[in-house]
């Protein structure tokens, strides 16, 4: 076998292994994007090779159109660039399984929360951190705040898996002595946590980042303004525009419409930004009749 097809399958390999983690985890559905069913779509990109039909020994050699042979060459193949995607994305989320780096949370945990998504997502959204639902079940967001978010993404337009979804520790911050509850993660732990999720950030190339809640928008941006002042005002982060909004866990303690229609004209300003079609309905969810 030859080098190129030796990593071909070896991409292969890494992809059918990310699935199949996906599939054991409950997902059932991955979002893909027209872009990359086209690239898929596409018969490999050929390269001429020339080769000369048999003639006669005492004749010169005449080359003919019809005697141009096209051959598959695999160094042009498109597909090996997606699969790339995704072996990486595959070995990112390896290393952060296995990451002790923060030894109290590593022992404390009961898994590692790495995220949720698709890998070709325009939106993704970022928290602070998981609390116990997410740590008994290993995703983000799984919790009654999570269902909260899960109906927010529908009522764009979208699913859960067609968008990322993602926190800055990938560990349940511990709570010694408590057997309920969460504590806000320190700076220490977000600092030597966010570089996985920066490659979370760099792989998707996201057109939009949603930061929930106060402690996400600190962790990423540095600012202690107060989410109440950042809310609604674009930023940028790694060069991608931010919203910062609401946590919906702040939604499930106020439930003031004032405060849901804050959280919901982020969204608008989300939708719109990605240049999604936005129904009149959509525009006057929580507004007082």
């Amino acid at each position: 076998m030859s080098p190129m097809a030796d990593a071909y399958e070896q991409l292969l390999d890494a992809t059918i292994q990310h699935l199949e983690d996906l599939k054991s985890r409950g997902v059932r559905h991955v979002a893909v994007s027209p872009e990359t069913l086209v690239s898929l779509a596409k018969p490999p990109v050929k390269s001429f090779q020339f080769q000369v039909s048999s003639v006669q020994p005492q004749k010169t050699p005449e080359l003919k159109t019809e005697d141009l042979k096209l051959e598959t060459s695999p160094a042009l193949d498109p597909r090996p660039s997606t699969l790339d995607k995704v072996a990486a994305f595959a070995a990112l989320r390896e290393r952060a399984l296995a990451c002790v780096k923060c030894p109290n949370l590593a022992s404390s945990r009961k898994n590692v929360v790495f995220g949720v998504g698709s890998i070709e997502a325009q939106l993704m959204f970022v928290g602070e951190a998981p609390g116990a639902d997410e740590d008994e079940q290993g995703e983000p967001f799984v919790g009654k705040a999570g269902q909260l978010l899960t109906k927010i993404i529908q009522a764009t337009g979208l699913s859960r898996a067609e968008v990322y979804i993602a926190n800055i520790l990938k560990c349940r911050p511990d709570t010694p002595g408590q057997n309920a509850g969460n504590r806000k993660p320190t700076p220490d732990e977000m600092t030597t946590c966010i570089p996985y999720l920066h490659e979370q950030i760099d792989l998707i190339q996201p057109k939009v980042i949603v930061a929930l809640g106060a402690t996400a928008v600190e962790g990423l941006l540095g600012k202690s303004l107060g989410i109440t002042k950042l809310r609604g005002t674009w930023k940028t982060y790694r060069g991608t525009p931010l919203m910062p909004t609401y946590h919906p866990a702040y939604l499930l303690r106020n439930q003031a419409m004032s405060e849901k229609r804050r959280v919901w004209e982020d969204m608008l300003a989300v939708m719109e930004k990605l240049g999604m079609p936005i129904s009149e309905k959509q525009w006057n969810y929580f507004l007082k009749g």
